[in-house]
């Protein structure tokens, strides 16, 4: 009520004649127009005002805290306390890495006899610490699991002559060293490689096979040129710019190192609606409450990192324009060390995301059907791969979204002894929410059922809409390869004569992604206003009103930014494609540099390819040798693997249980011959499982010869049947073969397919 329409009012509170309480709001609006009117414009543009003043402010903290960041160093964003065990800058190689401790929280310890946990974050322009700024990340959840946790950082200098090799150096030192002071793990340390980390993780991993355990590949890229027409339009950069010639021009022109705020840029691009509008119009939009989320992750964002001009050159020319890694065509600098990611023993989870538009899916899986040319090739060489698609995250989300730590990280950390133990081949993670029937749920451990499916290459090939798209980064890479010489012989030398120290850091502070930071700042004069009238907004802030005309229209407003840009952004990524093809699809542009658009030739050697078949008949040498080998442990997982074969799907509840078992009965076990750790469990299924596929009748007619006693017969396929009905009884194909084997082995009947317990069948986990 407004003081005119209080006035009008007898001092009793009863209405006079002529206002009542029951008075229309339309004569109210006519007796006050200026409330009905005005009212809502001035709450609206009072609010506006208070929340410019306030945006500013923020705007005014990042650039402090931006200031304040690299007056420290840069040190890495973690929330978590760490120490600093070992400093690659002292290493006879230097690099400008190191391996910090997470030291956890008080009242959540961790075990030292668990499995390590390593974190790699990517040097990919930005500095470190992105995988734990926050609670809900992957540093987290690996503490709150009870995992010790170590952290690869970097500085933001790199060392003079600094290259990849002397990276991948350091990194295995530090993992070496992670390996012995967890001398009672049940494993080798599982090293989690965020975007860009993802691919060095994996040359470290096929160079120096035994350091690492199982590795998980967040929004790493493996198959550069690799994308879906139309959707993926950041592979086209490298051949639109002409290679990697600019890279080295950016490196030169920073006296000799590469400022990682371009590759940022980068990124920023390709999204300009949020770029240029919607980052800070939510900010804007949610000022009383946005601030500290915005200012925990700018300082993250704004902090820009340097690599010397050999590694940008090596980063660009190898992977992003050369692709050569999948191909076999990465070698040390000595010519000796041939990169193939085939040797990787681990394990290799991939983690991507339908809403990534810097890694997609197809560059983040391509490089399996690059390496295999068949399932069972991937099988024959002995590996697992374990994929798991998102619907909907973006790429800064795979590392910071506190729902998919809580959800996809979480859930894939707790089933992580089992990947170390599934049979070779590719498999999709599900991950379901829990049924309220579920049985045994006991042995579900986290908040959801996490399940692995079967795959095969030709799953992974589905999700692209092919690969002739490829031909053409034949034709990229070959004019790179000239516009680099080009550069490399006639420019590079004039331009690193006119570069010095002082002309490269003027540089870096002009670029703008600094220098919206710098001015922003209590050091420039004119932003003193806003530290002083900020504190007196907050105190007297009063939002407008959510149903204000004006709010609405402003949102709508905001709505139509958006959507221009977003139009923008889809018009422009078109042309580029359309740009490319036009250039590097034209027969003549291939005639020009003397190749043809085709499919990427073979780039091994004869003798790697020859070496490579020796292995593989050794290995089917090896496994039919061991045919009439073995002991109980032996016989339990070919029994498993012979009734269950190929399941469609492998979940954690078997494999559970089969741990249940084994601390059941360990004080036998100690006591009569031995008790099996996880490393001898992960060999037998891989042993027997290839056995079984190699020769299913001759492998189960040795069984009694593996087992010759009668009653440990009995408990072994007792035990066997317990865990293969842990969803339901056997029925079918598989209780026909569980009888088969209880006839060979002699002990007895078989279970019937109506025992209790029966019902759909996920699967069955190996111990």
């Amino acid at each position: 009520m407004t003081a005119r329409e209080r006035a009008v009012l007898p001092q009793d509170g009863t209405a006079t004649s002529g206002s009542t309480p029951d008075t229309p709001p339309r004569e109210l609006a006519h007796a006050d127009p200026l409330g009905a009117l005005a009212r809502p414009f001035l709450e609206y543009a009072h609010d506006a005002w208070q929340r410019s003043v306030l945006l500013l402010d923020i705007l005014r903290q990042r650039g402090n805290l931006s200031a304040e960041h690299e007056r420290e160093g840069m040190p890495p964003v973690l929330v978590f306390e760490h120490e600093l065990l070992a400093d690659g800058r002292q290493l006879p190689e230097p690099a400008n890495y190191a391996l910090p401790r997470i030291v956890p929280p008080a009242g959540s310890p961790t075990d030292p006899a668990k499995r390590p946990f390593v974190v790699i974050d990517p040097r990919a322009g930005h500095g470190p610490g992105i995988g734990g700024f926050k609670a809900d990340s992957e540093i987290g959840i690996a503490l709150r699991t009870g995992h010790p946790c170590y952290f690869i950082t970097f500085f933001h200098e790199p060392c003079p002559g600094q290259t990849i090799e002397a990276v991948a150096r350091a990194e295995a030192g530090f993992l070496r060293l992670v390996g012995e002071r967890h001398p009672d793990a049940p494993g080798k340390p599982f090293v989690i490689g965020n975007c860009q980390a993802g691919w060095a993780l994996m040359m470290l991993a096929a160079v120096a096979p035994g350091r690492t355990g199982p590795l998980l590949l967040a929004g790493a890229p493996l198959a550069y040129w690799s994308g879906v027409r139309g959707r993926n339009p950041m592979r086209y950069s490298g051949g639109l710019l002409g290679g990697s010639w600019l890279a080295s021009l950016a490196a030169d022109l920073g006296n000799g190192r590469f400022d990682g705020a371009w590759l940022v840029q980068n990124f920023e691009q390709l999204n300009p609606a949020n770029t240029l509008w919607q980052k800070l119009y939510d900010v804007y939009a949610r000022v009383d409450t946005e601030g500290p989320r915005f200012l925990d992750f700018e300082r993250w964002w704004g902090g820009h990192f340097l690599m010397n001009r050999a590694e940008i050159d090596w980063i660009v020319q190898q992977l992003f324009v050369g692709n050569r890694l999948t191909a076999g065509a990465v070698r040390s600098s000595d010519g000796k060390t041939v990169v193939d990611l085939r040797n990787v023993r681990s394990p290799v989870i991939i983690f991507a995301s339908w809403g990534d538009n810097i890694t997609p899916p197809q560059q983040a899986l391509n490089w399996i059907p690059d390496l295999y040319a068949s399932d069972d090739e991937l099988v024959a060489n002995d590996q697992v791969i374990v994929y798991c698609l998102h619907p909907t995250v973006g790429h800064l989300g795979i590392f910071v979204s506190a729902g998919v730590a809580n959800r996809e990280h979480s859930e894939l950390f707790c089933a992580l002894d089992l990947i170390d133990v599934l049979p070779p081949g590719l498999y999709e993670a599900r991950i379901e929410d829990i049924a309220p029937d579920l049985p045994h749920r006991e042995l579900v451990e986290g908040r959801y059922l996490v399940r692995f499916e079967r795959r095969g290459i030709a799953d992974i090939l589905a999700l692209d809409d092919g690969r002739d798209d490829e031909r053409a980064f034949e034709v990229v890479r070959r004019v790179a390869e000239i516009n680099q010489h080009v550069y490399d012989t006639f420019a590079s030398p004039w331009v690193r004569a006119v570069s010095s120290e002082f002309s490269a850091q003027w540089l870096r502070a002009l670029h703008p992604a600094r220098l919206e930071r710098t001015l922003a700042t209590d050091m420039n004069p004119w932003m003193a206003w806003i530290g002083a009238l900020a504190p007196w907004v907050r105190a007297h802030r009063a939002p407008v009103v959510p149903d204000n005309p004006l709010l609405t229209l402003e949102q709508a407003a905001s709505a139509q930014i958006i959507r221009a840009l977003d139009q923008f952004r889809d018009w422009r990524d078109a042309c580029y494609e359309q740009v490319f093809e036009a250039i590097y699809q034209a027969p003549a542009m291939a005639a020009l540099v003397g190749l043809q658009a085709q499919a990427p030739a073979n780039l091994e050697s004869p003798v790697t390819v020859a070496l490579r078949e020796e292995l593989a008949a050794r290995r089917l040498r090896d496994a039919e040798a061991a045919i009439a080998q073995g002991g109980t442990l032996e016989a339990f997982v070919r029994v498993l693997a012979y009734v269950v074969e190929r399941p469609s799907a492998i979940e954690e509840r078997p494999f559970n249980l089969l741990r249940r078992i084994a601390r059941e009965q360990q004080q036998a076990t100690e006591s009569g011959g031995g008790h099996a750790d996880l490393a001898a469990f992960k060999t037998a299924v891989r042993q027997q499982s290839f056995i079984v596929r190699l020769d299913p009748q001759r492998a189960i007619r040795a069984l009694p010869a593996l087992v010759p006693d009668r009653e440990t017969r009995r408990k072994l396929m007792a035990a066997a049947h317990r865990v293969m009905t842990v969803s339901g009884a056997l029925a079918g194909e598989r209780l026909a073969r569980y009888r088969e084997v209880a006839e060979i082995l002699g002990t007895g009947d078989a279970p019937q397919a109506d025992t209790p317990g029966a019902g759909t069948d996920p699967g069955i986990g190996l111990p």
